[in-house]
């Protein structure tokens, strides 16, 4: 079955390439040991400014890099290279909708199996359409997983990368076959961490609490960015610790969060009824604020957006 076009182009190491031609042979890789490493960045339409406003692009090419390392790639290229690459992308492609930007650095002259030290580095930035779920009231139900978190002395979830992924993808097989939306996943000492491909709060009284960074989970910019909001101007207490097992079960609401996941609520977990069964108010509020952010209604994060087209329905 033919792969439907996306875009017109993508970014591959400094050149725009037509979508076509944008291919890698299949035994360059080595995937057996291949390093990997990758984001998940969003652009959001905003249809009566007639802009599109790429989120915190800065920020996600930060720990893009920090993910490098961890990793031993080699980047030639920047911060403010990978940002202005992202920018120029969206600009060539044209796009007039959600959009997610999609950066993807690997050893791109690997062996079946080794280190891979000695090989060249590859980046590439692709794009791709997405439905958000802001302001539509989804609500999951979600499970404890039986997989236990990947810890940081083994394959750190500090580094975004494929391999790490594969723990999520394990958890969320399972959920999905025992008919739940999302797993949560426990680490080795049985404390909550996240779920797959997002981080994850609850609110008791009041104050939204969310596992720390040290309990084994990805480092979220979209975790820190409701943090900060929720203190600078919502108002609502948070606390950053261990979360119990069974505080899931008692909590007055729990949402998870991410770049893809955005703000969703969960209204169950392990077949416990999360407060009143319904999105609650502290969650609604968080997820209110944070796509009044996302779309550009909200001046005091202006910083954490990036209008991708300088006057107002240019396209170039």
């Amino acid at each position: 079955m033919a792969i439907s076009r996306p875009s017109n182009y993508v970014w591959i190491d400094g050149d725009f390439v037509p979508w076509e031609a944008a291919t890698v042979h299949v035994t360059t890789l080595g995937w057996s040991t291949m390093g990997a490493v990758f984001e998940g960045i969003s652009a959001y339409w905003n249809p009566e400014q007639e802009q599109l406003y790429g989120l915190q692009f800065s920020e996600h090419y930060a720990r893009f890099l920090n993910s490098m390392k961890l990793m031993r790639l080699q980047s030639k290229f920047t911060i403010g290279d990978l940002v202005q690459a992202s920018i120029d992308l969206l600009r060539a492609n044209e796009l007039r909708e959600d959009t997610r930007v999609r950066p993807l650095a690997y050893q791109a002259d690997g062996t079946w199996f080794g280190t891979l030290l000695e090989s060249a580095t590859s980046i590439v930035i692709s794009t791709a359409p997405f439905i958000s779920s802001l302001g539509k009231g989804r609500k999951l139900r979600a499970c404890v997983s039986s997989w236990d978190r990947i810890a940081d002395n083994q394959m750190s979830p500090r580094v975004k990368c494929i391999s790490n992924y594969q723990n999520s993808r394990m958890a969320l097989i399972e959920a999905t076959m025992r008919g739940y939306d999302q797993p949560i996943i426990l680490n080795q000492q049985g404390k909550v961490t996240e779920g797959p491909a997002s981080c994850l709060f609850i609110v008791r009284n009041g104050v939204a609490i969310t596992p720390s960074l040290t309990s084994g989970i990805l480092e979220s910019i979209t975790r820190q960015s409701i943090l900060q909001f929720c203190r600078d101007v919502l108002g609502i207490p948070t606390q950053e610790r261990e979360i119990d097992r069974t505080e899931l079960y008692i909590a007055d609401e729990v949402f998870f969060c991410g770049t893809g996941a955005e703000v969703v609520s969960v209204v169950s977990v392990d077949d416990y009824v999360v407060g009143s069964g319904e999105i609650g108010p502290v969650t609604a509020t968080i997820e209110a604020y944070y796509h009044d952010i996302v779309r550009g209604r909200e001046e005091r994060y202006d910083h954490w957006r990036i209008p991708i087209y300088s006057r107002v329905g240019e396209m170039r």
